[in-house]
């Protein structure tokens, strides 16, 4: 028989004259398995977790947690359970040991059994090699992995992860989610709240909210279920596929879409011929050769349908951008870019060209250099050699020139905090060089495309990750510039907010601006014109997204994602390099 490690009933909180953030919301988590928390931006799932800690008190309604009443128990809940919130509290100046010691010592891990628990954990979490580097020098799947082995140094019956896989590459993700796995068989219950949603469909069980609502309770299975017969790939997109997507995603019969390489994914509100009948028709302008056939649904895909659908395929901010004559010059341009840090290469000898109206991105596990290359090419970092040149400028001898025509969105929200909303693109207008009436139009622009007008009197800091996103997207384009770099702008938001983002920069692509944008969302990666693939300081492949997945077809993997291709390309690259060694070791 299961036991229920957590108990909710009817439980319901709300944050002053705001609607509320939790609304009568009822379930439970289960001893030896995985609990999924998906939902959008907002829709309360933190703050649930925060009220299963003991650190928020519900306004009406129960929490038992092991047993304990968590709000009239929290001291004992919280010495109870093992809890990562979304930025789990490392110290970046220590050491991993040191901070395995410091979280022992907050958790009173007596000294005697320190030793044997360390190594346990080190080895769990393979990070023992490790032990004497600094927190503030872990890639950012390894610091996932140190912040789990704090949370688990008195081996709890209860672990409750707050978006743990957010930023981190799709290598580590695999590894944090084997590790959590083997937890459960132990017996220990976890609760994974995660905006990725290939994460949520391999949990034992779902909670949906949905602004304070539980809309879902279940396995993930049966929500897929909800649109079986309602998914189809719309095939033979050659060219043109952000219009065509543009322009289905704009008809009434259509819940969703996204690119997929070479096609389309569309959900329907129909099922079988019907819903083809939809799409062949929502496809009339995508000209001969495409073909519609049904394909397996996904978890993403129910739950962008149990929520309503996405915005629509058209993008206010693109009807508003000028449009850029067309170039045959190519608007970002690598030249044998190497960056050392010290006697550590982070780049090497990095090579491509982007041209106009096009989407190139940089893909690559944490730590592989795919950020320092990107640093070099907007001119936040000096190459050690090479070059790198921005709409016609060189990043060496004119990196002012060549700023003033690209717009920069950071992989952390770099927005200032304490500064409100209208502040913030007030001083990022006068930033860009944007005076008079010229600055207060494009102000109102971007309050009214992005929605921003009731929160411009708002705090950034205090802004919804979504909102945050929103924000920084409109700070970035005010000045209108050719070239966009984009690094992680998705981060940690729910596929609603990240459709709605890609729809803006579809939107953008059409009128000739030119994208440069890393990524740990392998979907996201689907809507890039072509990849280069990082590891180790070095380009391993370049390609379109179609390229590589076919790169990596063989016997046992007929079709495979785009994530595959990532992984199996990785593991390629290092039978490779440990062939090489080999061979010069002889």
């Amino acid at each position: 028989m299961v036991d229920s490690l957590v108990e909710l009933s009817r439980v319901s909180k709300r944050f002053g004259s705001a609607e509320p953030a939790l609304d009568a919301v009822s379930g439970s988590v289960q001893a030896g398995e995985i609990t999924g928390l998906v939902g959008p931006d907002g829709a309360g799932k933190t703050t649930l977790i925060r009220m299963m800690t003991g650190l928020l008190a519900p306004d009406s309604g129960s929490i038992h947690v092991l047993g304990f009443d968590a709000q009239t128990q929290g001291a004992a809940v919280q010495a109870s359970i093992g809890y990562m919130p979304q930025r789990f509290g490392l110290y970046e100046d220590l050491t991993v040991r040191e901070n395995l010691n410091l979280y022992a010592d907050l958790r009173a891990l007596p000294m005697s059994e320190r030793a044997e628990v360390f190594l346990q954990l080190l080895q769990f979490t393979d990070l023992a090699r490790f032990q004497t580097r600094l927190a503030g020098k872990l890639s950012g799947g390894m610091k996932q992995k140190l912040g789990l082995a704090c949370a688990l140094l008195r081996k709890p019956k209860l672990l409750l992860l707050d978006e743990p896989g957010v930023g981190v590459d799709p290598i580590s993700r695999r590894e944090l989610w084997k590790m959590v796995d083997d937890l459960t068989q132990e017996g220990i219950g976890v609760l994974w709240s995660t905006a990725y949603l290939d994460e949520a469909e391999q949990c034992d069980r779902v909670l949906l909210l949905n602004s304070g609502k539980l809309l879902f309770d279940g396995l993930p299975r049966d929500l897929t279920a909800q649109v079986a017969g309602r998914v189809f790939k719309l095939r033979g997109v050659l060219e043109r596929p952000r219009q065509l997507l543009a322009s289905v995603l704009d008809q009434p019969g259509v819940i969703d879409g996204v690119i997929q390489g070479e096609a389309l994914r569309i959900v329907t509100r129909e099922q079988g011929e019907a819903g083809a009948a939809q799409v062949r028709q929502a496809a009339e302008r995508g000209g001969p050769g495409l073909s519609v056939e049904a394909t397996a649904p996904r978890f993403e895909d129910a739950f962008v349908d149990i929520l309503g659908g996405g915005k629509g395929g058209t993008s206010r901010l693109a009807e508003r951008w000028p449009q850029l004559p067309p170039s045959d010059e190519p608007l970002i341009e690598a030249r044998g870019l190497t960056k050392r840090f010290g006697d550590f290469t982070a780049a090497e000898d990095i090579e491509f060209k982007i041209g106009r109206g096009e989407i190139f991105g940089l893909l690559g596990p944490n730590g592989a250099g795919k950020s320092t290359t990107f640093k070099m090419l907007c001119g936040l970092l000096k190459p050690s050699a090479g070059e790198g040149r921005v709409a016609g400028f060189d990043l060496r001898r004119e990196a002012a020139e060549a700023r003033g025509r690209l717009g920069y969105m950071a992989q952390k929200f770099s927005l200032y905090g304490d500064l409100s909303v209208r502040q913030n693109l007030t001083f990022f207008a006068g930033t860009y060089g944007l005076s008079g009436a010229k600055k207060r139009q494009q102000i109102e622009s971007m309050v009214d495309i992005f929605a921003l007008g009731p929160m411009l009197a708002s705090s950034a800091k205090d802004l919804p990750l979504g909102f945050k996103q929103r924000l920084a997207l409109a700070c970035a384009v005010m000045h209108e510039p050719d070239v966009l770099f984009l690094d992680e702008p998705t981060s940690g938001v729910d596929p609603l907010s990240r459709r709605e983002f890609w729809t803006h920069i579809n939107g953008l692509i059409d009128r000739g601006v030119t994208v440069l944008v890393t990524t740990h969302f392998m979907d996201e990666a689907e809507y890039c014109d072509r990849i280069s693939l990082i590891y180790r300081g070095r380009s391993i492949a370049l390609g379109s997204p179609d390229a590589l997945k076919h790169s990596v077809q063989g016997a046992g993997r007929k079709d495979p994602t785009l994530e595959d291709a990532f992984i199996e390309l990785i593991a390629r690259s290092d039978a490779e390099r440990i062939e090489r060694e080999r061979r010069g070791a002889a």
